[in-house]
């Protein structure tokens, strides 16, 4: 989170940094995503992930805090492939499948720690801006 005037970092919530070194990342409960038969809707609902608060990437202190959202997404077309998969070097950026498609999406967050909490203002659109569905494959998985 940014401060609205000066754009200066006053949170990061994170899942902590484990010893593979891999960080911004956390496992989500199996339930809490879903993807509709066709593919063309998926939704996520989280309801007080455990994370910490440490106001800065990589700061000096952790503060225990919680996070809620409800994200849905619903694909506006058809979708594209993408990618070049093991027809190029495993380290080339397009070394790999997927098919994604446009996709219109709304948002709720919320977030608590001892003594702060937020909320969004209502429900969040990516209209006009951008979101994508798709699938995608990758590394061992080509």
């Amino acid at each position: 989170m940014f401060s609205p005037g000066s754009g200066e970092q006053v949170h990061d919530y994170n899942g902590g940094i484990p010893p593979s070194g891999l960080f911004w990342t956390v496992e989500l409960p199996r339930e809490s995503f879903s993807v509709s038969r066709h593919g063309r809707k998926a939704e996520l609902e989280l309801h007080d992930l455990p994370l910490i608060d440490t106001f800065q990437f990589l700061g000096p202190s952790d503060t225990p805090a919680v996070l809620s959202m409800e994200i849905e997404w619903e694909a506006l077309e058809d979708p594209v492939g993408r990618g070049l998969g093991s027809a190029v070097s495993p380290t080339d950026p397009a070394a790999f499948l997927g098919r994604f498609a446009r996709a219109a999406s709304t948002a709720e967050f919320s977030g608590r720690e001892l003594g702060f909490s937020f909320r969004s203002n209502g429900e969040a659109t990516t209209n006009p801006t951008f979101a994508e569905i798709g699938t995608e494959r990758n590394g061992v998985f080509l």
